[in-house]
């Protein structure tokens, strides 16, 4: 399972540069759906986080449960695929010039 992970955070923002390049407008489509990651991440941890101060527990034990959360966990797993998609393309445009 490990390896797996590993293979795609190599595989996936690879494959997300090679659609890129093949279709114009995807680019527009994976900033989209960055935004409403983002978007669901941060609401899913403010919300977390108001309801430990809400309820008055402990935060570092309580925090943790938030990691149960499957939209958190693809939103978050999007975010970071889409953070090293942007890096490459950045490294080949700079290269290009």
């Amino acid at each position: 399972m490990k390896v797996l992970l590993v293979l795609g955070s190599i595989i996936f923002p690879l494959l997300m540069y090679v659609v890129q390049k093949k279709w114009d407008g995807i680019h527009a489509v994976f900033n989209l759906i960055a935004i409403i990651s983002a978007l669901v991440f941060g609401n899913i941890a403010t919300l977390s986080i108001y309801q430990i101060i809400k309820d008055n527990t402990v935060l570092m034990t309580n925090i943790h449960t938030i990691f149960l959360n499957p939209f958190f966990l693809i939103t978050g797993s999007y975010l970071g695929v889409y953070i090293l998609y942007l890096l490459l393309v950045s490294l080949v445009g700079n290269l290009r010039s």
